[in-house]
């Protein structure tokens, strides 16, 4: 007996076949996860965000070929609008109208509130909230005049709650989830939903890093500072995944999330629960 949401190969159904989708920030880390997934469901994808440019190139080929999607990297700067919107219409261009857009841009920077820098701020606000609205403003209309699309917007469980230090994308994922709410009500009659996914800490390459780099500076073992410093509120005491993240935002893509919107999902092992 076939597993549900599996074919009698074993492989995922391609639910996507024929849709494009545009995920920012997607160069690495949970943007990547997302477009990887997106493409073996059969989206044709726009990669978006920094790196080597030969890096971005094996990653652009890569997902292409192992799933036989066209895929396609766009360099646009998220904090300009007008780059935005050229990276719609290029997408228009290649592929055709925008399907599914996932806003998964961001950027971060901790600092005590009378230490935070005024350009820090403007720049977390312009990525992490502007960015989606300028991306959102694009491609919703054509989604509309189609009667389906899906704008999945990566918040974070600091979309939820807050913690010290983070003014700026507390503040700015707050906005996120404001703004999927806005959204989903103006687009419910005509086939669009808009969610957000909220993860709380997350393994990533960059979380990683974090994990080493306060082990040295606090002499302690990367396992202490997992378990006193990162997953010290998120009760499974184990970080979300890139692939499970993936997976949720997949899922909010699929035909089978049609009656979801307007929603702030957490991916946060409980975090958010307290």
């Amino acid at each position: 007996m076939t597993p549900a949401g599996l074919t009698e190969t074993g492989d995922r159904p391609r639910e996507l076949e024929g849709r494009v989708a545009i995920v920012t920030g997607s160069t690495s880390g949970i943007g990547l996860g997302v477009a990887e997934a997106l493409a073996a469901r059969g989206a044709a994808v726009v990669l978006n965000g920094f790196g080597d440019a030969a890096a971005v190139e094996d990653t652009t080929r890569r997902i292409s070929d192992a799933h036989a999607v066209p895929v396609r990297y766009d360099g646009a700067d998220m904090s300009d609008p007008a780059q935005i919107e050229a990276l719609v219409e290029r997408t228009r261009r290649a592929f055709g109208p925008t399907d599914i857009l996932v806003n998964n841009a961001g950027i971060q920077h901790v600092a005590p509130i009378e230490e935070f820098p005024p350009e820090k701020w403007d720049a977390i606000t312009a990525i992490n909230l502007s960015a989606a609205f300028h991306a959102t403003r694009a491609a919703l209309g054509a989604m509309k005049e189609r009667g389906w699309g899906r704008i999945v917007n990566v918040a974070s469980a600091h979309g939820l709650i807050a913690s010290p230090f983070k003014s700026a994308y507390v503040a700015a994922k707050h906005g996120v989830i404001g703004l999927t709410k806005v959204t989903a009500l103006e687009a419910a009659e005509h086939g669009v939903t808009c969610n957000a996914v909220c993860p709380g800490y997350v393994w990533t390459p960059l979380v990683a890093g974090q994990v080493a780099a306060q082990a040295r500076a606090h002499g302690l073992s990367e396992k202490e500072v997992i378990r006193t410093v990162f997953l010290a509120e998120q009760p499974t005491r184990r970080f979300a995944t890139i692939e499970e993240i993936a997976a949720t935002v997949a899922f909010l893509c699929s035909d089978g999330a049609a009656s979801i919107t307007g929603v702030a999902l957490p991916v946060d092992g409980g975090w958010t629960a307290h």
